[in-house]
């Protein structure tokens, strides 16, 4: 099937009513879109590349999920509303069901986020997905990695570890949508937690997403901020069937971890630790190296 039939087939999947601010959306040479006044806008693109972020011969609707769901999951860390999302998408052949699949998945992983897919491009080529995210947050409420206090508390969204175990235990390309074990959804179905973003907002002090290990994400926490951050391995909630060392340096996560003082919200997460003067990660009172994934090493 042809470039254009294509994109009608894509298109045809993500379907429903373009909300207000969103002027002119996918079939245009580019997306049009008005932000609500007073609205600061975070930014974000990550590529993904077969059998490095997911297995080729994988589900199309489990990939196209979980790359837009792992974009997004940017937007969650910096307390931003998801909006919309670019994709572009370079395919070795034109298979309409594979296609047809892939966007399926990323229409409903967008409808999760509350997000719109505006637009993207289509080429021939080695199977690579981009995706940009856009959202947006009141001017100047946003969260960075830089703004960790000593004295606040480290804390977890939720589980972490399940997607580095079902990496080491399951044959991830035969799981099939809809039959999916815990271990499974935890890869495939990531789940960030886009309604914390108000209350990050108004009472966290820094955010990162858990891509690639909760020690290599945390270390960026702890340089951006200037600080030590002391981590408790007790108190680390491991998703079922995950070990202590996959949430440590497994990644592919996409909870969050931040920083707060606030107690109403460090009682409805995980308190995995605290902020202290100095540098560098300490874990059970002993100073560790950063672990996780890494491209170049």
């Amino acid at each position: 099937m042809d470039e254009f039939a294509l994109i009608e087939r894509i298109r045809a999947q993500l379907g429903g009513d373009a909300p207000e601010w969103l002027v002119l959306g996918p079939g245009d040479d580019g997306a049009v879109v008005r932000p609500p006044a007073g609205q600061d806008i975070a930014s974000s693109i990550d590529s993904f590349l077969a059998d490095v972020h997911f297995p080729a011969r994988a589900d199309a609707e489990l990939i196209g999920y979980r790359c837009l769901m792992a974009s997004l999951s940017d937007l969650a860390a910096m307390a931003a509303t998801p909006a919309w999302a670019l994709v572009a998408l370079s395919l070795p052949e034109g298979d309409a069901g594979w296609v047809t699949a892939l966007a399926r998945g990323m229409g409903e992983a967008a409808t999760a986020a509350g997000a719109r897919i505006a637009g993207g491009n289509l080429a021939a080529g080695p199977l690579t997905i981009t995706v940009s995210v856009q959202g947006w947050a009141p001017a100047g409420t946003m969260l960075a990695r830089s703004g960790a206090k000593p004295g606040d508390a480290i804390c977890l969204s939720g589980p972490v570890g399940g997607a580095a175990a079902a990496l080491k235990q399951i044959d991830l390309a035969a799981s099939k949508p809809g039959q999916l074990s815990p271990l499974e959804r935890s890869y495939w179905r990531p789940q960030p937690p886009f309604s914390l973003a108000p209350e990050l907002r108004s009472h966290a002090s820094s955010g990162i997403d858990l891509s690639d290990g909760l020690l290599a994400d945390l270390g960026h926490v702890a340089a951006a901020s200037g600080v030590a951050l002391h981590l408790e391995s007790a108190a680390i909630p491991l998703a079922e069937g995950a070990s202590l060392d996959d949430a440590l340096s497994g990644g592919d996560d996409y909870a969050l971890a931040f920083t707060t003082a606030h107690k109403p919200l460090m009682a409805r997460s995980a308190v995995i630790g605290e902020v202290a003067s100095g540098s560098g990660l300490h874990l059970d009172g002993q100073r560790v190296d950063e672990q996780g994934f890494r491209h170049f090493r």
